[in-house]
């Protein structure tokens, strides 16, 4: 029976996580008007229209993390299969020409009602979970064997990622492959099986740049941004123009240059590069600091997570937000070719944001019934970061 202390702590969410992802989300409401009133005020006469739409999208995600919480992680992991099930579904869906909206040449999103979904950003979340869930399925005997352990999330993880790069979002395949490789890491699957998948997916991946115009010269142009000022290299350039306006403090806020129909996507894709020239390297390292707060928060939920289920979704959900905060940012600095990635929590995206919270509140579930306010479940499975202790080896649920 849990005492009073273990039920108030059950009841307390951690308080650092969701303050800096509360943070996050209110600087990217602040950035996100910066970055979009000339452009909003140009097209439909109102400089509030675009941040209407984010502050209607976070209401959403706020009471879609609540409910998110509210579900135990058994639920969870019960739910897992059909979760990804209905997202697999979604990824064909959107190739089905009248059922997918094509924006941009890509087809990523789905109509519903007057919203549109790009499914790729719930597939993430969905894609963790049945991750999780199988690999405690099979214990970690069968995970340290290849083909009952590798194999079948390669398997899982090539299909996504196939039907992502039809839609075509390299980005997204990308994120999938990579998540998967590092859960399985995590979760005991072999460092020779691992590496051995690593060196088999390059030439993959090089085909799928090299083999596509538009992705070898962005390629080409992250080598050398200012030998294309006005084509490839144009988005690059501005954003790192942005940057260098800057400096150290920033132009000020509202008064970003950039954004001024010169920076592509700057609400979107590039709104690292208007908080770097407007808030400057003081609002680059603090935004840097918020997702380190939450990736160490992340990190530490899974550790007193109360069993392996829980600390492989907190792993991976947590990897997802400070993966893609890393790609963003990287992109917008030059260190990582263009791709079209948002900020979590900052960039405008309805997907992208209500995925987010609803990822958060996920971990808050998980962080209610932390190691410690319950009985330990009688399969605890690997411990954070590969642990291989003798006694969980080969253990079921």
């Amino acid at each position: 029976m849990p005492s009073r202390e273990q039920r108030l702590r059950q009841a307390l969410p951690d308080t650092a996580l969701l303050g800096a992802a509360a943070g996050l989300l209110a600087l990217g409401m602040v950035m996100v008007y910066s970055a979009s009133a000339p452009l909003a005020a140009e097209e439909v006469g109102s400089s509030f229209q675009v941040v209407a739409r984010q502050a209607l999208y976070a209401v959403v995600g706020i009471f879609v993390g609540i409910g998110c919480a509210l579900v135990l992680p058994e639920a969870w992991r019960r739910l897992a299969p059909w979760v990804l099930l209905a997202g697999l579904v979604a990824l064909v869906l959107v190739l089905i020409p009248g059922i997918g909206v094509e924006v941009s040449g890509a087809n990523r999103w789905l109509a519903l009602g007057p919203f549109r979904v790009q499914v790729s950003e719930p597939f993430k979340v969905a894609f963790v979970l049945y991750l999780a869930g199988y690999m405690v399925r099979k214990g970690e005997g069968h995970l340290g064997t290849f083909t009952h352990g590798l194999l079948p999330i390669l398997a899982i993880a090539g299909l996504s990622a196939g039907l992502l790069l039809v839609e075509p979002d390299f980005g997204g395949a990308v994120m999938v492959v990579g998540t998967g490789l590092v859960m399985g890491f995590l979760g005991g699957i072999r460092l020779r099986h691992l590496l051995a998948a690593g060196l088999a997916i390059v030439p993959v991946a090089a085909w799928a740049v090299f083999g596509s115009d538009y992705r070898y010269q962005r390629v080409v142009a992250f080598l050398d941004p200012m030998a294309h000022p006005q084509d490839s290299g144009f988005q690059l350039r501005q954003s790192l123009i942005a940057f260098g306006r800057g400096e150290y403090t920033g132009v000020g806020l509202g008064d970003g240059i950039q954004k001024l129909f010169y920076l592509p996507e700057p609400h979107t894709d590039f709104i690292f590069a208007v908080i770097g020239e407007e808030l400057g390297l003081a609002g680059t390292l603090g935004v840097l600091a918020l997702y380190a707060v939450v990736v160490h928060r992340g990190f530490a939920i899974a550790g007193r997570a109360p069993d392996a289920f829980s600390r492989l979704v907190a792993q991976g959900l947590t990897l997802i937000l400070g993966l893609q905060a890393l790609a963003h940012m990287g992109v917008n600095l030059g260190l990582l070719p263009t791709k079209g990635l948002t900020l979590p929590l900052v960039s405008y995206g309805g997907s992208s944001l209500v995925t987010t919270l609803a990822a958060l509140g996920i971990l808050a579930s998980i962080d209610r019934h932390r190691e410690g306010t319950k009985k330990p479940s009688p399969f605890a499975g690997p411990r954070p970061f590969g642990d291989r202790s003798p006694s969980r080896a080969g253990a079921t649920p």
